[in-house]
């Protein structure tokens, strides 16, 4: 029976996973702590390592799972910019989930964008108090409105469809445009000029980091609603912070925050909140932050925790890894991967 370690572990974590546990020989030992130098030695004697978004998969963690004789580091999520590739090629395997419910993280955009525009959250606290004026409740018609889409993958491209069911124009930027699609591409400029809402849909990478920043937002339209739900860092928070107080953006949506790894998935509710702009941006009636919650719904969590365990289970009983992550395959023209086989 092999033995998995899981970092960051919250309640329907593990009801997800003690669900499935019975069907794989695996043992797993959860642990609430995230991921990082400080934690690591909790891995030692694991088979394998079962990680999350916000953990810290640096050179000095690999290393040390190196060390321990851990070969495989599953993430049981689609994002993985918090892995040093660079230091993981070789000695660990990194193995993702890229597809649990692209539904679920699509319909929650939509969610955040008809409560902030019908200002339902307002309304929401307005009538538990027995007030039950309109006023300051105006919202407006989304059909015929035009949403500019960043990021065209499966999320982006249901989070389409759902637009287009309100009656919304469309149009999108990707850095690679999905070939034979009927998405309206455009360049990003024109996408930040035209839009009425920006949604944002694509992976953390060096170019995508804090694509929208100053710049970008003053060419945007006056009063733009922001919505994000895909990586903290795609927006500058300072940039996003200033043009809230000036109007320049009308509303924002976040599920994700640039400075959330050491915050979000806890509770702080009973002490002073140090970030100052995450405690500016919560004050803002026009704003609403969600605590990285788009994935959660019971579908998503089954298929993470299916996903991950396969994943395992293919390493160790087949050798194959078919959601291996590998930036070496480029570079090397006979890839194993070509076959799903490991890396290296």
């Amino acid at each position: 029976m092999k033995k998995i370690v899981m970092f960051d572990a919250k309640p329907y974590d593990r009801e997800s996973f003690d669900r499935l546990q019975s069907q794989y020989d695996f043992r797993i030992k959860y642990f609430e702590n995230k991921l990082n130098p400080d934690t690591v030695a909790l891995a030692k004697g694991a088979d394998a390592v079962v990680a999350f978004v916000n953990d810290t998969i640096d050179e000095q963690v690999i290393e040390t799972l190196h060390v321990f004789g851990i070969k495989i580091l599953a993430l049981r999520c689609a994002g993985y910019n918090n892995v040093d590739f660079t230091a993981a090629y070789g000695k660990l395997h990194i193995v993702h989930v890229p597809a649990y419910s692209p539904y679920a993280v699509a319909e929650h955009a939509m969610a955040l964008i008809l409560t902030l525009n019908r200002k339902i959250h307002r309304a929401f606290n307005r009538t538990r108090e027995f007030n039950f004026s309109l006023n300051g409740l105006t919202g407006y018609d989304l059909h015929g409105k035009t949403i500019g889409i960043i990021g065209t993958g499966k999320i982006g491209r249901i989070f389409i469809d759902i637009c287009r069911g309100f009656g919304m124009h469309v149009i999108a930027y990707d850095l690679f445009p999905a070939e034979d699609s009927d998405i309206n591409y455009v360049s990003l400029d024109e996408l930040l000029k035209r839009s009425d809402i920006i949604s944002l849909h694509c992976p953390l990478t060096k170019e995508t980091h804090h694509i929208i920043d100053e710049k970008a937002l003053n060419l945007a339209k006056d009063g733009v609603v922001l919505i994000n739900t895909s990586r903290g860092a795609l927006i500058d928070s300072l940039a996003l912070t200033e043009a809230l107080k000036t109007g320049k953006v009308g509303a924002a949506g976040l599920d994700v925050y640039e400075e959330e790894s050491e915050i979000f998935f806890e509770d702080f509710s009973a002490i002073v909140m140090q970030d100052d702009i995450l405690a500016r941006l919560v004050t803002m009636p026009n704003v609403i932050v969600t605590s990285h919650q788009a994935f959660l719904t019971n579908e998503a969590l089954a298929n993470i925790a299916k996903t991950t365990l396969d994943n395992l289970n293919l390493y160790f009983t087949e050798g194959d890894l078919p959601n291996e992550i590998c930036y070496q395959c480029k570079t090397r023209p006979n890839c194993d991967r070509t076959h799903n086989r490991p890396c290296f």
